[in-house]
């Protein structure tokens, strides 16, 4: 049965500014309360779109550890880092690090995930030397929305993928972001390939595309009101929760401005992975044209998907050795081929413009 629900207001707990220091900063001002508090708004969200009770229990538990807590949480992340805050009753790794996040910029992804209010060109656009449309590019192109993934792609060269950004500034926003997230090296996907997670296959994140559209079709979906371009407060859009083996995933329509400006805001299905599985975040659409045209596709990898689609018959295979050569991520794609979703999207839906990855 379909559920409207209504968008929570903001909580207004003010947070010290981050300060530029190799330590956790000062955050005398996020209590114990204000974290349980943000704690329970994700549970009440969560519960409310029909998620996993034990994600819901999870985060309540959390939250009444926080306030039976007769020691700020912030300092036993000050004195003893994440390890300190998992000794916590009902407090593990994704728990802990959701305090970090609050710690480190006052904000919790999943919160806003929830809300339907992420807006990543803003949060990018914070960085010195990134203005608005060198912002909307990165998004674009390379998926980031969080400052965490920016550094992270700072790290790694991926934004020198992006026009604009050379050695000089990329290192320019490695800098920054390290004087303004400076618990970013506790993150353990960020510090070297070897601690960094392995992506979901594109038949796992076309599974779940292809779960999540099937619902809304059959209207079994609860709905949240978006704050953004939605004057109304209208539930419109529908929201799922579900679970690959041991990934979370949350998944919704993409509700940019530009998805808004194309008419592709009921196509471009934005999917998150939950931070204990490893975070992430990728937009499935319809490709317009070429080989894959009509086919639902993970944006950015469209040659793993390109192979996936070739192994099962739906295109035709003869480029398979070049797809396989062009990407280095083809031999986990092959591997995971023999239940790759079909998708028979309308055509007349396919976008005429390379989507946001909002």
């Amino acid at each position: 049965m379909n559920q409207e629900i209504q968008a929570v207001q903001p909580d207004t707990t003010p947070l010290n500014t981050v300060q530029t220091n190799a330590k956790v900063p000062d955050q005398s001002s996020l209590t114990n309360e204000a974290i349980a508090a943000r704690f329970e708004r994700i549970a009440e969200l969560l519960e409310a779109q029909n998620a996993n009770p034990y994600r819901v229990g999870a985060y309540r538990g959390a939250a009444k550890t926080l306030r039976e807590l007769h020691v700020p949480a912030v300092r036993i992340l000050q004195q003893e880092g994440v390890a300190g805050l998992r000794k916590l009753p009902g407090i593990g790794e994704s728990l802990a690090r959701s305090i970090l996040q609050l710690a480190g910029n006052g904000t919790l992804g999943l919160l806003e995930q929830l809300q339907g209010e992420v807006e990543a060109e803003q949060i990018l656009s914070t960085v010195a030397g990134i203005g608005p449309k060198l912002a909307e590019r990165i998004h674009e192109q390379l998926g980031i929305e969080t400052l965490r993934d920016l550094y992270a792609a700072a790290v790694d060269g991926r934004l020198g993928q992006v026009p604009g950004f050379g050695a000089v500034r990329q290192r320019a926003v490695r800098e920054t972001l390290q004087g303004r997230l400076p618990m970013l090296q506790q993150a353990r996907y960020i510090a070297s390939d070897k601690t960094m997670p392995a992506e979901p296959s594109v038949e796992e994140l076309l599974d779940v595309d292809a779960e999540y559209r099937s619902k809304v079709e059959r209207n079994l979906l609860p709905r949240i009101a978006p704050r953004r371009f939605n004057p109304s407060n209208t539930a419109w859009l529908p929201i799922l929760h579900t679970q690959r083996a041991s990934n979370e995933y949350t998944a919704l329509f993409s509700n940019t401005k530009r998805a808004h400006d194309l008419n592709q805001q009921r196509n471009w299905v934005v999917i998150y992975r939950d931070e204990v599985s490893g975070g992430g975040q990728w937009t499935v659409v319809t490709q317009p044209t070429g080989r894959l045209a009509t086919q639902r596709v993970v944006r950015g990898r469209e040659r793993e998907c390109e192979l996936l689609y070739a192994t099962r018959g739906v295109i035709e295979g003869s480029q398979d050795k070049q797809v396989s050569s062009g990407n280095q991520n083809n031999e986990r794609a092959s591997t995971h081929v023999d239940s790759a979703p079909h998708d028979s999207h309308d055509p007349r839906q396919s976008l005429s413009q390379q989507p946001d990855t909002a």
